[in-house]
């Protein structure tokens, strides 16, 4: 939830110069063509990669954060959806040592985020394979196009990692774009003393000599966006909702007193989502609650958001319903963000209505007429861009995709009325379970979920229309 906290700025992307190194043995011959670096997507197009589809990452990393050093190995399982001689992971700085491809040595190359990869011999459409790359260097923390900090980002006593849009790509290798989940198991040793936490459920931990070792695994598909690691020293507490899921909380103790009473009611946000949104999709939920400073944002990450200081409760709201819109049913590409980021506002203004705060009419009013936010600017810059088409990579997260986001779910909701409306939240959420989804495939759904009904001017005026719409 980025610009939650963090207004979106427009900020000048800097030009990477970045040697090319090659290294490892093997021929690299055979039959069929490079899978393609870049996903397509229209704000990130070198983000992620053509020609397969990852099944499964093993990340077993060592970090020494007083060193600043990550050392890593990736295991990385794939589908080739194509003939391949070559493919792609992204990857943004560290030091490759090897890579190996169904175990034997493979040619690799950098340039800039790209890793090509290069196999001994070809890989045949719908082959299975596996990918190990061995790396180890200072992890960067990377500047997004607003201006925002993600990848790497170094705490008062460890690490925090975070990924939207693309810092997943500072620690581990990877098909790093929204469009490809996998399956995670994740191994983090650290100087004993501190903690690991990353997405799913804990699967043990180990201490040897003056090093602890935690383990993660995530059963469900995610996106490596969403996937993090924090790193320090938390307090944690382990219960289980009266459904017997289990809740997971890590706190930095500075903020323990101030977010002890707003955690505690992650067991009742969850029940009413699920009571709003379906069955909850994930194994287990919780958070992550660190410093102010140690992160200018909160972020949906999958399980476990991740909080800058103690939340509110409707902060908390809005991560937790993440776990079913953008988390469960992932964006397509990075222009869907508003299927994100306004299902979430949404259900914040519904958490409103249901527990005595305004109707979701009374803050579309308000925001309609102006008097919304606390500032002249932010009230315009409402109206600055359509929320299903950001003009550009530093807008994915700024205002419109939020609120005017919220605005268009609220205008459906009105023109199908409530209980058609709740069964559209729930059926949305239901039929992409576990998958991802774009703005196409959303008004089509509504469109089929009312066949009597006219969204033309919703989808003309409030999704894709330029400027504020005629008064509703």
């Amino acid at each position: 939830m980025r610009s939650y906290l963090l207004r979106s700025r427009t900020v000048a992307a800097a030009a990477l110069t970045v040697s090319l190194a090659a290294c490892g043995s093997g021929s690299g011959t055979g039959s069929g063509g490079s899978g393609g670096a870049g996903a397509g997507d229209p704000y990130f197009p070198k983000a992620g990669n053509g020609g397969y589809d990852v099944t499964h990452y093993a990340l077993d990393l060592a970090h020494d954060p007083r060193a600043h050093h990550l050392t890593g190995t990736a295991t990385i399982t794939a589908r080739a959806t194509r003939d391949l001689s070559a493919l792609n992971l992204d990857l943004k700085g560290l030091d490759v040592g090897s890579v190996t491809v169904d175990g034997a040595t493979a040619r690799w190359s950098r340039d800039g985020q790209e890793l090509t990869v290069r196999p001994r011999g070809a890989l045949e459409r719908d082959a299975r394979f596996r990918v190990v790359v061995r790396y180890s260097g200072a992890p960067q923390t990377v500047t997004d196009p607003d201006g925002s900090e993600e990848g790497w980002l170094r705490t008062a006593d460890g690490a925090l990692a975070l990924g939207q849009p693309t810092g997943s790509m500072a620690w581990f290798p990877g098909d790093h774009h929204p469009s490809d989940k996998a399956t995670y198991s994740i191994a983090v040793t650290v100087p004993e003393g501190l903690r690991a936490v990353s997405n799913g459920e804990p699967a043990g931990e180990e201490t040897k000599g003056s090093r602890t070792t935690y383990r993660w695994r995530v059963g469900e598909p995610m996106a490596s966006y969403l996937a993090t690691l924090a790193i320090g020293r938390y307090e944690v507490d382990r219960t289980r909702t009266a459904d017997g899921l289990p809740v997971y909380t890590a706190v930095d103790p500075s903020q323990a007193a101030a977010s002890r009473a707003v955690l505690a009611r992650i067991p009742e946000v969850v029940a009413w989502a699920e009571r709003t949104f379906g069955p909850y999709p994930f194994s287990s939920v919780g958070a992550v609650v660190e410093r102010p400073e140690d992160a200018g944002y909160a972020l949906e990450t999958q399980n476990r958001p991740v909080f800058p200081g103690a939340p509110d409760t409707g902060l908390l709201v809005h991560e937790i319903a993440h776990q079913w819109y953008g988390n469960s049913v992932t964006p397509r590409t990075w222009r869907d963000m508003w299927l994100n980021e306004g299902f979430a506002t949404y259900a914040q203004w519904l958490w409103q209505e249901d527990h005595g705060g305004d109707t979701a009419q009374r803050t579309f009013d308000s925001l309609y007429a102006g008097g919304y936010f606390p500032d002249a600017e932010t009230n315009a810059a409402l109206w600055s861009f359509p929320p299903a088409e950001p003009p550009d990579a530093a807008h994915i997260s700024a205002t419109p995709v939020y609120w005017r986001g919220a605005m268009v779910l609220h205008k459906i909701r009105r023109t199908v009325g409530d209980d058609a409306f709740a069964a559209l939240l729930r059926g949305w959420a239901a039929e992409h379970r576990h998958g991802t989804a774009d703005t196409g495939q959303f008004t089509a759904y509504v469109e089929k979920s009312a066949p009597g009904k006219d969204f033309g001017a919703i989808w003309a005026d409030w999704l894709y229309g330029e400027g504020r719409p005629g008064r509703p």
